[in-house]
């Protein structure tokens, strides 16, 4: 019976691992993907020339712009990579002067204090509700 779940578990890993690397693979063009997409669709509906040609087309055109969101969104993220660490490196240099001006023994408390904040979620300064009213 182990025998029998091992080798099932271990043709599972094998198949996701194998499906992993086919989606990992080679990425088709946006005319490569609206070509597949319209072919698919003429055979399961059984399009005209004419329709195969307009569904391409506008298949193309939705290829293109997805191709362009996702390069955007990429940009975007990468962007937002540099800016966190560029972000984080502003931070330890203005804790490195703060710890000049401190004591070891302040110093020592305030790595201690930024420690906890850290572990119970605390933000630096909470920042003010937008209203100025009663909840």
């Amino acid at each position: 019976m182990k025998k029998l779940l091992f080798t099932l578990g271990l043709f599972s890993l094998l198949a996701v691992s194998v499906m992993a690397q086919k989606r990992g693979g080679e990425r088709q063009t946006a005319e490569q993907r609206a070509e597949r997409a319209t072919e698919k669709m003429a055979e399961e509906l059984g399009l005209s020339d004419e329709q195969k040609a307009e569904i391409l087309e506008l298949n193309l055109q939705f290829a293109q712009e997805r191709e362009e969101e996702r390069k955007a969104s990429r940009e975007a993220r990468e962007e937002m990579r540099k800016s966190r660490e560029e972000m984080r490196e502003k931070m330890q240099a203005q804790d490195e002067k703060i710890k000049a001006v401190l004591t070891e023994e302040q110093a020592a408390k305030w790595e201690e204090i930024k420690k906890e904040r850290r572990e119970s979620g605390e933000r630096r300064s909470p920042r003010p509700r937008r209203g100025g009213g009663i909840e």
